[in-house]
């Protein structure tokens, strides 16, 4: 096969894979294309929930044709036995003759052992294809693997001049239903949806994604030190039927018993986070738990406090930033919180990745600066 093919096959099987984010944790989301004599015979991506995997799906549907042809996937197959068997003795028992993949896994369970094993079996192994589109694809599963936390995206919707209300708390809507229905897919791409408190409190919201068709929703966390959230809310309502995590502090009184109890039974899970020396939640302490969760891609909405103490930390991996043609002035409500930056050597930098127009905003997407 030449490197011009062995890219194309790679490219379909990354396409595929991508279908799995915010679908699949804690897995990685993989895709697998099997090829015979230049021909897709089969292809397959991770299935909701994380199994089964890529590979045994793509062998299903190659069938006999499997015999033989070449297993394009976007990482290393697994070599442990977990809640499935290993997608290595499935390749090996199907007559695969030969494995490209676009990274190695970084796991400890397969890191190197899903090669070896393939390579052990008489099957031609190439690696690296693609790796770069595949590492920024499996970037919330590297991290938490290799961090232990989540990656995350920060977004914030704001005015020319950054503020997100006016002065009364008027927001709705700053930005154009064209941004808004954005970020209803950059949700749809992602574990899970996170707010602070004061934005679960001020706006009541659902943090679904809606008009979009799809069945299987985020996560919805919130961030709440001592969780004085309205119990007749949306969020409380709907917690039954869709998740919501409570992020509280881990101290005695943070989170009273009758209040556990109450959010319980409403269906949500209360998750404790050690507090910082500010007296609010640490940052690092709550990624640490999203990521010992399962949690691999996690989408902050704000508010201002939460974004401020997250970028402070040094947490946020990227950010992505709706502008809106219009200002409202320094008596409006700012898009992040006091940060204490005193020189401009002391503030995260972040690198442009994209800028366009959506509807009659600005999208405009940053990668944190390595």
């Amino acid at each position: 096969m030449t490197e011009a093919a062995d890219r194309r096959f790679m490219a379909l099987a990354l396409s595929l894979g991508r279908r799995g984010l915010g679908r699949v944790w804690p897995n990685p989301a993989v895709g697998c294309v099997i090829v015979k004599d230049g021909r897709i015979v089969g292809r397959g991506s991770t299935a909701l929930g994380g199994r089964p995997h890529a590979e045994p799906q793509a062998l299903q549907q190659a069938g006999p044709a499997a015999r033989g042809a070449a297993a394009y996937v976007s990482l290393e197959p697994c070599a442990h036995d977990g809640q499935t068997p290993p997608c290595t003795d499935a390749l090996i028992a199907a007559g695969i003759a030969r494995v490209v993949t676009a990274m190695e896994d970084p796991d400890p369970r397969v890191s190197g052992k899903g090669h070896a094993a393939l390579k052990a079996a008489g099957i031609a192994v190439r690696t690296g294809v693609l790796a770069d589109e595949a590492a920024r694809d499996q970037a919330g599963f590297l991290s938490r693997i290799i961090h232990g936390r989540p990656r995350l995206t920060l977004k914030l919707a704001a005015s020319f001049d950054g503020r997100i209300a006016t002065a009364s708390g008027e927001s709705q809507w700053i930005t154009g239903p064209a941004a808004r229905r954005m970020v209803h897919a950059m949700r749809m791409r992602h574990d899970a949806v996170l707010v602070g408190g004061g934005t679960a409190r001020a706006d009541d919201p659902m943090l679904t994604v809606r008009d979009l068709g799809v069945t299987h929703q985020p996560v919805r966390l919130v961030a709440s030190r001592h969780l004085n959230l309205p119990q007749n809310g949306r969020l409380a309502q709907s917690a039954a039927q869709i998740p919501l995590w409570l992020l509280h502090g881990d101290r005695p009184g943070d989170l009273p018993t009758k209040d556990h109890e109450t959010w319980a039974a409403h269906g949500a899970t209360c998750v404790p986070v050690a507090v910082g020396p500010s007296g609010q939640l640490d940052p690092a302490a709550m990624l640490d738990a999203l990521g010992g969760l399962g949690l691999t891609r996690v989408f902050c909405e704000g508010g201002g406090a939460l974004a401020a103490s997250l970028l402070n930390a040094g947490l946020v991996d990227e950010l992505v930033g709706f502008t809106a043609g219009i200002a409202l002035g320094a008596e409006g409500q700012p898009a992040l919180g006091a940060m204490g930056v005193a020189e401009l050597d002391g503030a995260a930098r972040f690198d442009l990745v994209e800028a366009t127009a959506v509807g009659d905003d600005l999208l405009h997407r940053w990668r944190r600066r390595n």
